[in-house]
């Protein structure tokens, strides 16, 4: 119970940025001018188009990468990035090997429960 006492603290503290994230842009957009707004509003339709270029290189060039990177079979490590290679995942189906396990209890020492880990998400 103290565990979800403390998620529940944690999302308050989300909230609570939030809120203060909503009332900063509201002073900020409450100190714009209708002019000032047209010309931000024209700045960004000047940069969209360019911003939008690049993210369509940027998606193309990283599937490139990884392609590459597959095919290498080797991390390679640029000056502000890094490629990293990661062998594929043996996946067993665990129930069949615990009915083998049943029939032969010998080979019970293969087998090795990893440590659990903890990752918090939005629900």
């Amino acid at each position: 119970m103290i565990t979800k006492l403390k998620l529940d603290r944690l999302a308050e503290l989300n909230a609570q940025k939030d809120l203060l994230k909503i009332k900063k842009q509201e002073l900020v957009d409450s100190a714009l001018t209708p002019e000032i707004r047209s010309q931000i509003a024209g700045i960004d339709a000047e940069f969209e188009p360019q911003l939008e270029a690049i993210t369509v290189k940027d998606s193309e060039l990283r599937k490139e990468i990884k392609a590459e990177i597959i095919d290498h079979g080797e991390t390679v490590k640029g000056t502000k990035f890094q490629a990293i290679w990661v062998k594929g995942r043996t996946k067993w189906n665990d129930e069949g090997l615990m009915n083998y396990l049943s029939v032969h209890p010998e080979i019970a020492y293969l087998r090795t429960i990893g440590k659990p880990s903890v990752s918090i998400r939005k629900v």
